[in-house]
């Protein structure tokens, strides 16, 4: 954390580098989409993990629900 700011990382930097990844899947048939052939909800966590970790190496977990009871937590390989 940074001292003087109080936070971690900017949520405007977070927003930088994970809408325009948002935007590749958003309201497309994720079978299409190279990587996510098989797309349980599983795959799409690692999937986005590879995509944000690169830019965002202060990502520790991603959490992604299909439903309020199903999901997934990816803490990285």
């Amino acid at each position: 954390m940074d001292r003087d700011l109080g936070w971690v990382i900017d949520f405007s930097d977070i927003k930088s580098v994970v809408n325009p990844i948002i935007a590749l899947v958003d309201h497309k048939l994720l079978n299409d989409i190279e990587g996510l052939e098989n797309p349980t909800c599983e795959h799409v966590a690692m999937w986005l993990w590879d995509k944000i970790k690169v830019n965002i190496p202060q990502l520790c977990k991603i959490k992604l629900y299909e439903t309020h009871t199903s999901g997934v937590v990816y803490e990285g390989a």
